[in-house]
């Protein structure tokens, strides 16, 4: 089976204040892609363990495929506890090292990735040294690839960044990134100056930007596109990247305009924030329905 989009990296139990929810950002992306009818691949890690065996039954229920899942004999299923912090802001505990530090080399990938039409990573998963270099090799073998930033101190590094941002044809990031990661290199001050500079330091075509209740911005063929965002009543921002980024996906797979896909994605962001938990039960129609109000 030949699948579009394929995620690696990440996948988990959130330990939120009152409830305990599957999630880590390919697992998010790959969720909200099979809402919107395309069928992702994912590779990832679980230990064997209840944790492990619920994400799988979970990942079959809605019909994701588990192919690539990995069993790991000896470390735990991840786990990551949520503590609210001011406003939108969370802090994060993100247990070390678990099952998907350790996803190993399948001959498969190789099929699997040129296969595909966008290939779905994350910084996150580079925290250890097997993921870095496993990661470095798929996207040695991937035509479009999609980085989606994901700075939680300590599990980041300069230079694996850059090689990682080297090699990218999709940058997703939300605000406090994009000022961070051109701090290394750059004294603009203004959005669309940093924005223009990561994108030509990196030399990536396409580069969006997530603000949260401020909306979002992208800039891909020389043409910036900004979007102001939806106000829902806010549940939490738990995921709302993620289904922000499946949703700009699914568009430009369908060869929507720019400024229409950014609305899309705009509103998938909304819409999951509106709910409790990265991955809801929803229906597509109600993101039409947000945009049609």
């Amino acid at each position: 089976m030949n699948y579009p989009v394929v995620c690696f990296g990440e996948i988990l139990w959130d330990i939120l204040p009152d409830n305990v929810v599957p999630g880590g950002a390919p697992m998010n992306v790959a969720y909200h892609l099979r809402k919107l009818g395309i069928r992702p691949a994912l590779i990832t890690r679980v230990g064997l363990d209840n944790y492990g065996k619920r994400l799988i039954q979970l990942m079959e229920k809605q019909d994701i495929s588990t192919d690539f899942f990995q069993m790991d004999f000896e470390l735990d299923t991840g786990k990551v506890t949520m503590i609210p912090g001011d406003g939108e802001d969370i802090h994060y505990d993100i247990v070390k090292p678990v099952a998907w530090d350790n996803i190993q080399w399948d001959d498969q990938f190789a099929s699997l990735l040129h296969q595909c039409s966008y290939f779905i990573f994350g910084s996150l998963s580079t925290r250890s040294v097997n993921n870095r270099d496993l990661l470095f090799r798929l996207q040695d073998l991937a035509d479009y690839r999609v980085l989606d930033i994901n700075l939680r101190p300590p599990h980041y590094n300069r230079c694996i960044l850059e090689r990682l941002l080297a090699h990218t044809e999709l940058l997703k990031l939300n605000l406090g990134e994009l000022e961070m990661l051109t701090g290394w290199f750059s004294d603009y001050r203004s959005e669309r100056d940093r924005i223009k500079a990561i994108q030509d330091r990196f030399h990536i075509p396409t580069v969006v930007v997530t603000k949260g209740s401020q909306g979002s911005v992208m800039t891909t063929e020389g043409k910036f596109y900004e979007h102001p965002g939806f106000r829902v009543d806010l549940a939490d921002t738990v995921g709302s990247g993620d289904a922000f980024l499946a949703g700009l996906l699914f568009q430009l797979a369908n060869k929507t305009p720019p400024d229409k896909a950014i609305e899309f994605a705009s509103a998938m962001g909304a819409l999951i924030a509106s709910y409790s938990g990265p991955c809801p039960e929803y229906r597509v129609e109600e993101v039409q329905k947000l945009i049609a109000h």
